[in-house]
């Protein structure tokens, strides 16, 4: 498997080139990879470890911005403070790029797949991925290309921006046609990070990812948003903890994994969750405080010691608020409220040392557990749809206290030592039951808890872009000097900055569409 994925890359290239002048040599050769001789099996590996293994693409914008993490390192300046810092134009565009990378792998695959049954499921699960890939990429930017993409070999270089309404249609009705002709009955795909081709989670997951597709769409357009979340529950979304979409990271892949950013000795050093999420644990007695966090040992040595486990007693948590940094002026972090102070002495004095960090036996791991999609947001976002008065079976406080409790023993999936027994997370969601007093009470439980949940499986994407739409937790932006958004939490990422070179007019007409231009305070079309 780990060959495959190493010359995966290489062999897209020939199978691409296939269509150049040289196939006929290329394809009377049966020791050269052709369309005739390759399995597109092998294709999705690929495409799956690259979609979810974001690494800083994730972590120095999202991550901080939402006031998960917080830090005070410069380079997280991107997200903590809204400051450009060193290669933010790199960090704003690369999720673009990975949209278009991982797009190709799938698009070659997909194309691989047309007429032949033995690969139909496959296709088909990649024509959901594609739909996953594509969204993220329209969430992040607005308007992307969509129906010219990948079209290279078709002679379209520039291709058009669609709309992101046309964008959010075309991957609903992908969504359905391609969840639904999955066949339990017909083979497998293989090589398959998320499931291990079960095709009766993959259509669970299909239907899960229309469901959340659908509630993007509230603020802008919920009744489109309703026909489709209940076209998903009619269908069979998520029922439980085991069906997580998650991938095992590589331990033998130094680049495997979004914690192996935590790994680089200056961010294993820097990083600490933010007082807002630490916060936000700590009013409600949640259990998850000592299964996340953890408070370093004394000292700067042992601040930087990655084998060296802290103290994830819940009653010594601090958060690290965002926006203060190391710098001795008026936003030194030792000028805080509620400054815990420093750890050790005089050269080993650690001035971060007070603060919890994520625990190192959950999130400092190679082969650490990467989640795409779980049961517990598909269960809040059903009781939010219920919330909404949606056709949608059970109550709305059983789909919350379900999506509570699955946020909870979930995190047994990073890490053993993170498990929360059944018992105390059934018991914790009792005892926090949905305000139903009002809608919006009931909007903001519901999303606070998604904030949580996402946040605390380091799925930074989707904790920035469900805030977007929902509006919640409402978290105060900071004000540092010299930021770039006047003091807003930025709403979108700036376009990849070679668009500008290599498909200007199409780009130029994206941007026109956003109100204030390509800046990372403008909005995407459902983000009104």
């Amino acid at each position: 498997m780990n060959r495959k994925l190493i010359y995966i890359a290489s062999l897209l290239l020939a199978l691409t080139a296939g269509c150049t002048e040289n196939f006929d040599a290329i394809n009377t050769d049966p020791t050269k990879a052709s369309a005739a001789n390759w399995d597109p099996n092998y294709f999705l590996p690929n495409a799956q470890n690259a979609f979810i293994n974001l690494g800083y693409n994730s972590m120095l914008y999202q991550a901080p911005a939402m006031q998960i993490l917080a830090s005070t390192f410069t380079y997280y300046g991107n997200g903590d403070k809204y400051v450009n810092t060193q290669n933010s134009t790199s960090y704003q565009g690369a999720l673009f790029n990975s949209t278009y990378s991982v797009g190709a792998v799938l698009a070659e695959m997909i194309n691989l797949t047309e007429g032949k049954d033995q690969y139909a499921n496959l296709r088909n699960v990649g024509r959901i991925m594609q739909a996953m890939n594509m969204l993220r990429g329209t969430d992040v930017y607005g308007d992307i290309p969509y129906s010219e993409a990948f079209k290279v070999k078709s002679g379209i270089a520039t291709p058009k921006y669609d709309t992101q309404q046309s964008i959010y249609m075309a991957a609903l009705a992908d969504l359905e046609a391609a969840t639904a002709a999955l066949d339990p009955a017909k083979a497998k795909p293989t090589g398959d990070l998320f499931y291990g081709g079960d095709i009766a989670k993959w259509k669970k997951f299909g239907y899960s990812l229309m469901l959340r597709t659908a509630m993007r769409l509230t603020k802008i357009d919920p009744a489109t948003a309703k026909t489709w979340a209940e076209k998903a529950v009619a269908g069979g979304v998520f029922t439980s903890i085991d069906d997580n979409a998650r991938e095992t990271a590589d331990a033998n892949n130094a680049t495997s994994g979004i914690y192996n950013v935590y790994q680089v000795a200056d961010d294993f050093r820097e990083l600490r969750w933010s007082k807002t999420f630490i916060d936000a644990l700590k009013s409600t007695n949640d259990p998850r405080l000592g299964a996340v966090a953890e408070v370093p040992q004394p000292g700067a040595a042992n601040n930087a010691n990655q084998t060296l486990a802290g103290n994830n007693d819940p009653a010594i948590q601090v958060g690290l608020p965002n926006g203060y940094d190391l710098s001795g002026g008026a936003t030194d972090v030792r000028r805080a409220p509620g400054y815990p102070g420093a750890t050790g002495t005089g050269a080993d004095a650690a001035p971060l040392g007070g603060y919890s960090r994520p625990r190192i036996s959950v999130y400092l791991k190679r082969n650490g557990t990467l989640m795409v999609m779980t049961y517990a947001e598909t269960e809040l976002l059903l009781a939010e749809a219920k919330v909404r008065g949606w056709n949608v079976p059970g109550t709305a406080a059983e789909h919350y206290r379900n999506g509570v409790a699955a946020a909870m023993t979930s995190l047994a999936q990073l890490d053993p030592s993170a498990a929360i027994p059944a018992a105390t997370a059934q018991a914790f969601a009792a005892a926090l039951p949905l305000d139903v007093s009002s809608t919006e009470a009931s909007l903001k439980m519901i999303n606070t808890q998604y904030w949580i949940e996402t946040g605390s499986m380091f799925n930074f994407i989707e904790t920035w872009i469900n805030w977007r739409r929902s509006g919640y937790p409402q978290l105060t932006p900071v004000n540092y000097p010299g930021n770039v958004t006047n003091a807003q939490i930025p709403r979108r990422m700036i376009y990849l900055s070679t668009e500008v070179l290599n498909n200007r007019v199409n780009y130029t007409e994206a941007a026109g569409r956003l109100s204030g231009g390509d800046l990372l305070t403008s909005r995407v079309w459902w983000d009104k």
